[in-house]
Formats: structure tokens, C-alpha cells, sequence
């Protein structure tokens, strides 16, 4: 329950956050939702089941609120809050301006800190050999396995100066905090590795990736973003977060949840690949073995080198079946096996490949468990365990994917469960072959994984119903009707009557061959006499095509492609300050996160209905499994999933109160077909105008 303590710091920090605030304007919105979010996680609606769902619209000032919600509850019950976004665009809004800006004014003062994968921070040991020049370290292996050539003597500059820099306090370790861009390859030597970078071995204790984690140990609430969060809570939880039992959690953007969730569900290999890097790892399993002081840990090298032996054969006849199978593959270079049904003898090499490389990781796992533990208690030299430790962790990381991809190859789907989507793809040099596996739905994941563990979450974004409901969301988050969670939907307080929705005839719909031609006949007139303009298109083809033919009657155009989103938006800004009109050009990616407020846009325009079309193996197998139920895929995924969309592209034009401007969807069908009348009154309140 709500303590009288908790209101009094909640009052008073809203009240201190008004004073602070130039021409702060209450909102009832805003208000309902700090109300909500405090009363949903302090049990006063449900004790077993403190989740809220909320979609709050465009101005209500969701950051702010669930920060006034949430933190001092968590503060006062000495809980960690984990807010989780989708983009870096809102972790650098939440650390560097929204919660600085709550901190001051807080009545229940906090800590926070942004958390990062263990991959954005340098191993300061690793960073010490590579700024030596030291080729007897582990980066001898690192150089063998992550690149075809030897570090550059740029690379060779950039660890000498990475290293000064750090040892004299004027770098942390962190790759986004060094001035310039660090390439992938040269980043990769020096990158701190799970198995690896051990804070157990006194010469790791020290790394930046532990520096962080005791900081976070320090800190009350912890930015991370979705694939962070779902990374530890796939190892279980509490690995590389707090555990969710410990935790209240804050999901903005929380649309974006089961499609990170089932990312990280999926699993994929290169067959040939595989095969030769086993090898290479039959071949250090010896050496291992051999390092050990006597024989205390022979059992688990025998049993690496046993799993091993009954791994490849098993590899190479998986392989042999689809070199005698060559139909598998079209045009598209890949081939999904319908309802994941796996031919004869796939499922019995899968089991097989699922139960050895299972035992290889536990033997493997003990292994390098026992070099660290020889290095501790000086029975090995560091130098001597080092390069051991390295190769370990690298095929530690490669058997664990491995693992995973064959126990989703070999699970038994019970009649008339969720099967699995299951397919085979080729390299582009035709060279080797890619085996995939991926849930298609992803909700008793998150279930099992965050919801019945958390002490309480909220999942908050602007865009979270579909055709003016919650059930396209709730299903995809595994979120059941009736189990207690509570639903918020409020709408933005902007006056929508501001901005026309105008829905001019068109001769062609979408799907006539000659649309495209008529968008290029068109546009001209809905650009004309416009300052600032937006054309979201639902194809890159489409949209280069009609530029093309829009150049051609002369249009100066940026087009998204032709530079970097943020080089476009800059010189579109530039543009418009200065009193030029600014045509954007943009796809999908264009409809979401792109803040464009007042005279940077006034005429946003969308050419067609953003329909996905089921092209991946993961849509087409979840639209199988529909019409296998008796269901029809087109209306129960594609149609909410396309009022989502446009509900977010629609978005664009109103980001502030004063804003106005006229939004023109040129897609007919929302006028004409049957489930177009629902995407119409999903939209917000426009004043309309259909002819």
C-alpha cells in the first residue's frame, strides 16, 4: 500500500518539479499516470501481480512521470529500478537530461548510472598486452581467430595511446566515451570477454567492466536498454543485472520487447564453420590438459575429447544430407521446413548434436575453471595461463550458441502448442551452410523469464494499442486476460484539431502497377507552397524510384539513404531555419523516434499503409501456424501491426502544444476495404478531410 511517506515525497517533488519547470502547465494525464505506476508497484490494486501497461501519449512526459512513480518507491523499499529503453537516443535523454534534472529537485535523493554489456569496455590486462607489443598473450589466439591479418600499425598506435590515456585517468575503459570511432576488428582484441575477463583472477580485478559493476552496486537506478536486459535474464537473471526479484522495472518503449525477447530466443550456425573451429578445438583440449599440474582434471578432458569425437561425425552428416538435397534451396538461397517438422534424419542427428555438445561445455567449462584455479594457486605462470584462458572462453562463447541452436533443433513441440520456426539458408559465396531455429511467439518467455519474477514493472510507450486495444500487445508480451495486470491508456493532452487529416482521391491503390507513377504526379502538389515536409514511403525501391522522378521536375530532395540520418536531419533543420523548403524522404525507420517538432515539420505525408508482408522464415512459420488454427494471419497480426505503424508515423507531425500542420495518407484503402475504418478511428483526433 501507498505509505503516507511515499505520497509526501511523490507531492513534494511534483511540487518542486512545477517551481523548476519554465511555464509548467499541470496535467491531469501526466498526474493519472505518476498516480498509477506509484499505487500499481506498491501492491495497492494487486500484492502478486504489479504490472501496468500504459500507452501514454505524445506531451503527457512519460520519463518524468514513471521517474516521480517509481523511484522513490523503490528508494524507500531499498530496491534497485531498472528502466530499460529501446534506443541510445533515450538512454543519453534519461542520463544526461531527465533524471540529472529529477535528481535536483527530488524530494528522495538517488543514484543512477547507464549499464553497458560487458563488450563496450576494454579488459585492462588485454589492453596492457596489446599497448607492449606482448605476442606471447592471449592476443596471439585473438589475432589467430578474430582476423586474417596481423594488428596495423595504426591499430598497434591507437592501444599505445588507448593505454596512456587510460593509466593516466583520462579515458574509463568504455568504448563510446573515446573521442573517435574505434573499428570493430581493432576493438575485438581488446574487448573484456565473459570467460575471460574474470574479477576472481587478481590481474582482472581491476577492468573497467568490474569498475562498472561495483558502481552499479552503488547505484539506485540502472539505464539499460532491451537487448542488455534480455541478455541477462536468458542466463537466468542476476548475472549481469540485479536479480528480478530484487528489482522494480520500467519498460519504456516497451513495443519493442517481444521482438528483442524472441532475438534472443533464436540461435543460429554455420555448419562448415562449426566443423572447423571443433576442430581447432579437439586440438586445444590436449594442450589444456596437458598444462594442468597432474592429472586432477583428466576425467573432464576425456570427456571433452569423447563429446567431441561424437560431435563431428554427426556434424559432417547433417552436412552430407543437405549436399544430397540441393532442391532445398530456391532463388532465396533458403529453405524452412513447414510447421518446423524436421525430414528423417535430422531430428535424431539434432538430439545427438544437443546431448555431446552439452557434455563438450560442461568439460570444457571445468577445464578453464581449473586453469584459473592452477593460476591462483601459482601451480601456473600467468603468461602460461593466459593464452590457455583465451582459447577456453573463445570456445566456450561458440559451444554455448552451438548448444542452444540444437536444443531448439531437437525440442519436442507438444499437439497443438507453438511450434518452432526452423530453416536452412546459404552463404552468400554459396560456401557454407547457416541452420536457424526461432520461437515464433515469445510471451511465455517473458513470463517465465521477468513477469512472474519482478517485484513489479511497468511497461510504458506512445504507441502500445492497436486497432483502440491492448490485445495485439498483451498477446505478443505474454500478458493473459484477467491475471491482474492493469491497462492505462491516456491520451496525448495536445489539441489534435490543430493538424488536418487529408485523404485525397487517388486513381491507383497501392497494389496497381502504375501507383508509383501517380505518387510522382502528385507529390509536386502536396510539397508545393510547404516548408517543411516529411514523405514516409514503405519501400526503399519506391521511394529512390520516385525521387528520381521528382528530381526530374526539379525538387531538391534529401533522401534517406544518400546520408547519414543524423547528417539529413541536421541539414533539413539548417534548411528550415533558414526559410528554404525541406522535402525529407524516408522508410519505416523514418515513422519512429524522429523528433521533428514545430517549423521543422508541418506536412507529413504517407504514401501507403506501412503492411509488412511475411517475407522472414519467423513471419511466414507464425503465419502458418494461424491459418493452421482456422485463423487468418493478414487480420490478426498484419492489420494490428499496421495500425501500430501508423499510429507511430502519424506521430511525427504533433511533438509540441503549438504544433500544427496537415498529415496526407495517400492510400486509398483506408476508405475503401473493410478493415480500413478501424485503422481510421485508431489515429489520433485530426480534423478530417476525405474526398
Amino acid at each position: 500500500m501507498l505509505s503516507d511517506r511515499l505520497k509526501d515525497a511523490i507531492r513534494t517533488t511534483y511540487r518542486q518539479l512545477a517551481e523548476a519547470l519554465p511555464g509548467f502547465v499541470p496535467r491531469r494525464e501526466q498526474n493519472f499516470l505518476v498516480a498509477e505506476i506509484a499505487k500499481t508497484l506498491s501492491g495497492d490494486y494487486e500484492r502478486s501481480r504489479r504490472i501496468l501497461v500504459a500507452e501514454a501519449g505524445t506531451g503527457i512526459g512519460k520519463s518524468l512521470s514513471y521517474a516521480q512513480g517509481a523511484i522513490p518507491l523503490a528508494r524507500l523499499q531499498q530496491k534497485k529500478l531498472i528502466i530499460s529503453t529501446a534506443t541510445v537516443a533515450l538512454q543519453e535523454q534519461l542520463i544526461h537530461k531527465d533524471l540529472p534534472f529529477f535528481l535536483r529537485h527530488s524530494a528522495v535523493p538517488f543514484r543512477f548510472m547507464l549499464v553497458k554489456g560487458r563488450q563496450r569496455y576494454c579488459c585492462e590486462h588485454l589492453l596492457e598486452q596489446a599497448a607492449m607489443g606482448d605476442g606471447g598473450s592471449n592476443l596471439e589466439f585473438a589475432f589467430e581467430q578474430l582476423s586474417t591479418t596481423r594488428p596495423s600499425e595504426d591499430d598497434k598506435s591507437l592501444y599505445k595511446k588507448l593505454w596512456d590515456h587510460y593509466t593516466a585517468g583520462k579515458w574509463d575503459g568504455d568504448r563510446d566515451n573515446w573521442p573517435s570511432p574505434i573499428k570493430d576488428m581493432a576493438w575485438e582484441r581488446i574487448a573484456a570477454d565473459r570467460h575471460t575477463c574474470n574479477k576472481a583472477l587478481t590481474h582482472h580485478q581491476h577492468c573497467p567492466f568490474h569498475q562498472a559493476r561495483d558502481k552499479m552496486d552503488e547505484s539506485d537506478v540502472l539505464v539499460v536498454n532491451h537487448a542488455l536486459l534480455l541478455s541477462d535474464l536468458t542466463m537466468g537473471g542476476g548475472i549481469i543485472l540485479p536479480p528480478p526479484d530484487e528489482c522494480f522495472y520500467v519498460l519504456d518503449e516497451a513495443h519493442h520487447l517481444p521482438t528483442v525477447a524472441r532475438d534472443h530466443g533464436a540461435a543460429f550456425i554455420h555448419l562448415g564453420g562449426s566443423r572447423r573451429w571443433l576442430e581447432k578445438l579437439a586440438q586445444s583440449a590436449g594442450k589444456i590438459g596437458r598444462a594442468l599440474p597432474g592429472e586432477s582434471l583428466l576425467d573432464a578432458q576425456l570427456k571433452l575429447q569423447d563429446a567431441l569425437a561424437a560431435i563431428l561425425p554427426d556434424l559432417k552428416a547433417a552436412e552430407q544430407w543437405i549436399g544430397q538435397h540441393p532442391q532445398l534451396f530456391g532463388s532465396e538461397r533458403q529453405h524452412r521446413f513447414p510447421d518446423g517438422d524436421l525430414p528423417e534424419p535430422l531430428p535424431l542427428l539434432a538430439l545427438n548434436l544437443r546431448e555431446s555438445s552439452k557434455q563438450a561445455l560442461r568439460a570444457l567449462d571445468r577445464l578453464q575453471g581449473g586453469v584459473a584455479e592452477a593460476l591462483r594457486e601459482g601451480d601456473l605462470k600467468r603468461r602460461d595461463a593466459e593464452p590457455l584462458l583465451a582459447e577456453a572462453g573463445f570456445f566456450l562463447q561458440r559451444l554455448e550458441n552451438f548448444n542452444q541452436l540444437w536444443e531448439l533443433m531437437s525440442r519436442e513441440v507438444a499437439p497443438g502448442k507453438t511450434p518452432l520456426a526452423r530453416w536452412l539458408s546459404r552463404t552468400e559465396d554459396g560456401q557454407d551452410v547457416l541452420v536457424h531455429a526461432s520461437p515464433i511467439e515469445v510471451g511465455y518467455l517473458l513470463e517465465e523469464w521477468l513477469w512472474s519474477k519482478c517485484l513489479g514493472a511497468v511497461l510504458v510507450s506512445a504507441t502500445l494499442t492497436a486497432l483502440s486495444n491492448f490485445d495485439y500487445f498483451r498477446h505478443q508480451a505474454g500478458l493473459k486476460p484477467h491475471d491482474g495486470t492493469r491497462y492505462l491508456r491516456l491520451r496525448s493532452p495536445f489539441d489534435y484539431d490543430k493538424a488536418e487529416l487529408y485523404l485525397p482521391k487517388m486513381r491507383c491503390e497501392p497494389n496497381d502497377p502504375q501507383f508509383t507513377q501517380e505518387l510522382i504526379e502528385r507529390l509536386p502538389g502536396l510539397l508545393a507552397d510547404q516548408q517543411a515536409s516529411l514523405v514516409l514511403f514503405s519501400s526503399y525501391r519506391q521511394m529512390n524510384e520516385v525521387a528520381e522522378g521528382l528530381r526530374a521536375h526539379g525538387l531538391t530532395l534529401l533522401v534517406q539513404g544518400e546520408a547519414s540520418r543524423s547528417a539529413l536531419l541536421t541539414l533539413h533543420r539548417q534548411r528550415c531555419d533558414g526559410g528554404t523548403p525541406s522535402v525529407l524522404l524516408g522508410t519505416g525507420s523514418f515513422s519512429e523516434g524522429l523528433d521533428l517538432p514545430g517549423h521543422y515539420l508541418t506536412n507529413l505525408i504517407i504514401t501507403k499503409l506501412p503492411f509488412a508482408v511475411p517475407t522472414s522464415p519467423v513471419e511466414e512459420a507464425t503465419a502458418e501456424w494461424i491459418e493452421k488454427r482456422g485463423g487468418n494471419p493478414f487480420l490478426q497480426v498484419t492489420v494490428p501491426e499496421a495500425s501500430r505503424k501508423l499510429i507511430q508515423a502519424c506521430g511525427r507531425l504533433i511533438r509540441k502544444e503549438a504544433d500544427a500542420g496537415r498529415v496526407t495518407i495517400l492510400d486509398r484503402r483506408i476508405v475503401t476495404k473493410r478493415y480500413g475504418k478501424p485503422l481510421l478511428d485508431a489515429l489520433p483526433p485530426f480534423r478530417r478531410r476525405i474526398e
